[in-house]
Parts: structure tokens; C-alpha cells; sequence
């Protein structure tokens, strides 16, 4: 029987001018073949607001720094159940959709964990994403970003966030 570790955690959908999402190639510490690509975010400190965490989060990962209402409301949530670090998580996660002109990622706010498992980023359009055959979280994240761009189109670009496109790795 697995035994799960409850989670709560905010996730981000960091999306370009050119309509690509930013995402983190990785593995899990426990499963070092086991590569994917993920979303900006993560586990929320106790009594933190996913939108507070959503933009921790971002700050630490991107250097992105956004305050927790200029996130807007959540697009998509989920409860996922997964391995990490020799660890079952059943994870409850929001997800925020954030648009930025262009963004050149700094990656000086990660932790230990994400400097060991992270290997790099790549800005992805949708359509490359799913023609890709890479390993991806969420597994239908393609159709959730194509959702979340149709049902918020007026969802404003960030002022201020400009800079390279920033399409190498970490």
C-alpha cells in the first residue's frame, strides 16, 4: 500500500510573446533517467496563498518577480499523485497563466534540490510540445495551455518584463 505525503502547490504557466511556455528539463533524484519537463512552481509554505506561492515560486526560479495579485485567478487545477526523491506525494495544484513580452530566465533563486535535478529550460510552443515524444508534466499539457490561452485572452501582458527571449538552458 503507498502511502501518500499530502501537498499543496502553485504552479505557473510563463508564456512568451510568441505564445511559448517556459519549461524546466529535470529528473527526479531517486530516478535520474527519469527525465521531464515541467512548469515554474511548486509546494506552498504553510498558510501560503497559491497565488503568494505561484509568485515565490516564480521569483525564485526566473527571477520574475510579480506581486501575488498580478497572477489574477487560477486557469487550471488538478490533484496529481507522484514519486519524488523516494517520496508518494498526492499533490493538490493551481495554475496560473502569466504573459510576459520576453523574459530572460534567472535561475540564481533555486535550491539545492532544483540545482541537482534541473538541467535545464526551453521556451516550447504548444504544437512543438505535443510533437515532441519528450516527457512532459501535466501529461495533457498542451490542451491545458491552449485552454487557458483561449479562456484568457485579455489576460494582460506583465509591464516591465521584458528582456531576451532567453531559449538556452540553465
Amino acid at each position: 500500500m503507498t502511502v501518500y505525503t499530502p501537498r499543496r502547490a502553485a504552479r505557473v504557466l510563463l508564456v512568451n510573446g510568441a505564445g511559448r511556455i517556459l519549461l524546466f528539463h529535470g529528473s527526479d533524484p531517486a530516478r535520474p533517467g527519469h527525465r521531464y519537463w515541467f512548469t515554474p512552481g511548486g509546494g506552498l509554505d504553510p498558510g501560503e496563498s497559491p497565488a503568494a506561492g505561484a509568485a515565490r515560486e516564480l521569483a525564485e526560479e526566473t527571477g520574475l518577480r510579480l506581486a501575488p495579485d498580478e497572477l489574477g485567478e487560477p486557469v487550471w487545477s488538478e490533484t496529481v499523485e507522484f514519486p519524488f526523491d523516494g517520496v508518494w506525494y498526492r499533490q493538490e495544484q493551481e495554475f496560473f497563466l502569466v504573459r510576459v513580452a520576453a523574459w530572460e530566465v534567472d535561475t540564481g533563486g533555486f535550491d539545492a534540490v532544483e540545482r541537482a535535478s534541473v538541467v535545464g529550460h526551453r521556451w516550447w510552443s504548444p504544437e512543438d510540445l505535443a510533437a515532441s515524444g519528450e516527457r512532459y508534466y501535466p501529461p495533457d499539457l498542451p490542451a491545458v495551455l491552449t485552454r487557458a490561452l483561449a479562456t484568457a485572452p485579455g489576460a494582460s501582458t506583465v509591464p516591465g518584463a521584458a528582456g531576451l527571449d532567453g531559449g538556452g538552458s540553465c
